[in-house]
């Protein structure tokens, strides 16, 4: 239904700026407070379901390509490169169709307004043959619509077969009407809707309508405590209007009242000052006596400094010598530790120089150690090796003696079985000699 609608609005439409909607998304919760308005599957499982979104889908990608049909036919040499020769042809096809429509519907309704301003005016033959003229142009245009509606879907199809023009041609969202952006909004909006009615289960949409049922009346209930409380607000409000008065009214007074106090504070403070400037000259002839006395105090502390200070002069001259005296025993011990250090370090690097000696004869006595502990342990080790090897080969003798004595043993019992076979085997041609005897001495008698 809406590719018919969409199929005879006209092509010539200027565009306007606009961008397709985001489609609604069912996996965002909101708070759990509506917890009961939301389903608990994120996804369609039912066959069914799953067929009605998809058509629901394709209807809305058909529409947003049905409606930048205008914008093609207006930008040719823009787009002629991406969508190709077939999808252009269809298009101009379908652009002179809509247009041949647009101007028998323009026709028609001229005919139709020149007939209602000159319906007085003329005969009434001449108006009847007129309104059958209208009436024959009016059933010329289903056939119209019909083939603006099969142009339609063989655009489409084309753009569909096609999915790298129909991507491009999606793309350029600026071309669409803001009518046609607002029928895609609804649509999506329409799919949104659709979407959650799908995903909802008839238990849930009992409990849904069960919870806005109660909304409903926990709201009209909200609603008559709101009428209570505005009424009471109004109330208070009066009250306090009322209070407010007589609270200016107190104000007024006090305001009165405080004009006097100030007035008799002006006063008051008059003769303060008064007393405060009589109680400021008795304070500086009182000051000026106390004055006069400290310097007075002043005079005797100098002179009390100025003994102390010459006290303290001699004692410090004392206390300078005491201190040369120390400094100069001092510098002495250092020069007599300075000398003493000197001795000392002379003997230290003789010492040292003895100890280094020292050192080199023992690292030459250490590599010689070295060599001789290296050359024991060779010598250990081929002592060893020849301790193994002579062991080895005493076990090895005595093996063969031992196998020499087995095979001798063995030897000797094949001698001995060998033997017995043979006196055995004598035997038996013996006793076979004395048979064939004795049958040829019968044989004789």
């Amino acid at each position: 239904m809406a590719l018919d609608i969409l199929a005879m609005a006209p092509l010539y439409q200027v565009p306007t700026i606009s961008r397709i909607g985001q489609k609604t998304d069912p996996s965002k919760r909101p708070a759990d407070s509506l917890k009961p308005l939301v389903p608990s599957k994120t996804k369609l499982t039912t066959i069914e379901a799953k067929r009605i979104m998809s058509v629901l889908d394709e209807a809305i990608n058909k529409v947003e390509l049905a409606t930048l049909l205008s914008y093609v036919a207006s930008n040719r040499g823009d787009v002629e490169g991406m969508l190709g020769e077939d999808i252009m042809r269809a298009v101009r096809e379908h652009e002179d169709l809509c247009q041949v429509l647009l101007d028998n519907v323009k026709c028609l309704k001229e005919k139709e307004r020149q007939l209602q301003e000159q319906d007085e005016a003329k005969e009434e033959g001449w108006l009847r043959d007129r309104r059958l003229s209208i009436e024959l142009q009016k059933s010329s245009l289903p056939p119209l619509r019909q083939q603006i509606k099969d142009s339609t879907k063989n655009v489409l199809r084309l753009l569909l077969s096609n999915p790298q023009a129909a991507s491009f041609l999606q793309m350029q969202t600026q071309g669409r009407s803001a009518e046609a952006q607002s029928l895609i909004d609804s649509l999506n909006e329409l799919r949104g809707f659709l979407f959650e009615k799908l995903l909802t289960s008839p238990m849930e949409a009992r409990d849904k309508a069960q919870f806005i049922q109660d909304i409903s009346k926990q709201n009209s209930m909200n609603q008559q405590i709101i009428d209570t409380l505005e009424n009471e607000l109004t109330e208070r409000m009066k009250d306090r209007q009322a209070e407010m008065e007589k609270e200016n009214f107190v104000i007024q007074e006090l305001k009165n009242h405080l004009h006097q106090v100030l007035k008799f504070s002006e006063n008051s403070l008059l003769r303060t000052k008064q007393e405060a400037e009589k109680q400021q000259r008795a304070d500086f002839r009182a000051s000026q006596a106390r004055v006069a006395k400290i310097q007075q105090e002043i005079l005797q502390l100098q002179s009390q400094v100025f003994s102390l200070v010459m006290e303290n002069r001699e004692a410090e001259q004392a206390l300078r010598k005491k201190k040369y005296k120390v400094e100069t025993e001092i510098e002495n011990w250092i020069q007599k530790y300075d000398t003493e250090m000197g001795e000392k370090q002379e003997e230290f690097e003789d010492l040292e120089a003895v100890h280094r000696e020292e050192k080199i004869t023992l690292e030459e006595l250490k590599r010689k150690h070295q060599v001789l502990v290296e050359e024991f342990v060779q010598i250990r080790e081929e002592q060893e090796i020849n301790s193994k090897k002579r062991m080895e080969a005493e076990q090895e003798m005595v093996h063969m003696v031992r196998a020499a004595t087995l095979i001798q043993a063995v030897w000797k019992g094949y001698l001995v079985r060998s033997l017995l076979r043979s006196r055995k085997k004598r035997g038996k041609g013996k006793a076979k000699d004395k048979e064939k005897g004795k049958e040829k001495g019968k044989g004789k008698k």
